[in-house]
């Protein structure tokens, strides 16, 4: 067994931390500066028309409110161990976020966040993420299909029988699930995940279904006042349906953090060019979202990642 020296622990942790928070910005400058579909010109000019210092902090505010929300989820789930204050979920939760960058889907953002703890809680730690994201994920399937369903209606994007094999196949998913759930794969089944998830008390998954509703109507609304912003003059509900969309279907397809505007940019450009925006607009609230959601957040967590400390046993 070889033996690390504190110091050269010390040291690993501080290049870890350097590569982590450098790589996040060399990453993000590198999406806005070099980004061929960004016409910075058009979006100079409509700035400078519709520029409002009330919008920009509203736009902010839900930026604000998306992230709080969810430090409030991991906050409440948490609570299932030991109650943590607000400063350290945010700690935990934007320190993870930053980690978690360059991961597929955020994988990183488990290990992240287990490093706050110690190691006898990682299990229970990536156990309680994963309800963390898994009733966001839930709740964008559960829009998602009633904005394509509302789409279609007016747009016939997919046929009716498309729609039929499409729940066909969800029933018949859900049914392998289900006669499937006492099988066990190397110790782990539905069955006793099930059961896992029910332990933990039902006034912290009550809260948790509430806030990840109140994130999921922001963060949905947020993009909605940006087209607002853009002089796009669309019924309201068409709007809410297609990025109800777009956000299922962009979620449903694997990516990096730091690509999460180029999969939903690419998703929504399809969907809002049936509506017949421009592209170029569809890119630049694409970017916008990404930068407000997921590039300032980052900003902060790098902050945190740099002052990390890993959690001993105690």
């Amino acid at each position: 067994m070889i033996s690390i020296s504190p110091k050269t622990k010390q040291s690993l942790l501080f290049i870890i931390k350097i590569v982590i928070v450098g790589g996040a910005f060399y990453f993000i400058y590198n999406q806005l500066a070099h980004n061929d579909k960004l016409d910075w010109q058009k979006f100079l000019l409509l700035f400078q028309k519709n520029y409002s210092i009330t919008g920009i902090a509203f736009l902010l505010l839900l930026s604000v409110l998306n992230r709080f929300f969810e430090i409030l989820k991991w906050q409440n789930l948490v609570s299932y161990l030991h109650k943590i204050s607000l400063a350290e979920a945010t700690k935990q939760v934007l320190g993870a976020l930053t980690a978690g960058l360059f991961t597929p889907n955020g994988i990183g953002e488990y290990a992240g966040k287990a490093l706050f703890f110690e190691k006898s809680k990682a299990k229970t730690i990536v156990f309680l993420n994963l309800i963390c994201n898994g009733i966001q994920m839930i709740l964008s399937v559960f829009f998602g299909i009633f904005g394509l369903l509302y789409l279609n209606a007016d747009y016939n994007i997919i046929t009716s029988k498309t729609v039929l094999i499409l729940f066909g196949i969800c029933l018949f998913l859900f049914g392998i699930l289900f006669f499937l759930k006492k099988i066990n794969i190397k110790g782990y089944s539905i069955e006793k995940l099930i059961h896992k998830i029910n332990e933990i008390p039902k006034s912290i998954h009550q809260k948790n279904i509430f806030l990840a509703i109140c994130r999921y109507l922001v963060f949905s609304h947020q993009y909605y006042f940006l087209f607002l912003a853009f002089d796009v003059d669309l019924p309201y509900f068409t709007m809410i349906a297609t990025i109800a969309a777009v956000y299922f279907l962009a979620s449903s397809l694997p990516t990096f953090q730091f690509l999460d505007f180029a999969v939903k940019g690419s998703v929504a450009v399809y969907f809002f060019g049936i509506l017949g925006v421009n592209e170029w607009i569809v890119v630049f609230i694409s970017t916008l979202m990404w930068f407000l959601n997921v590039v300032l957040p980052v900003v902060i967590g790098s902050y945190y990642v740099m002052n990390f400390k890993i959690k001993t046993e105690q």
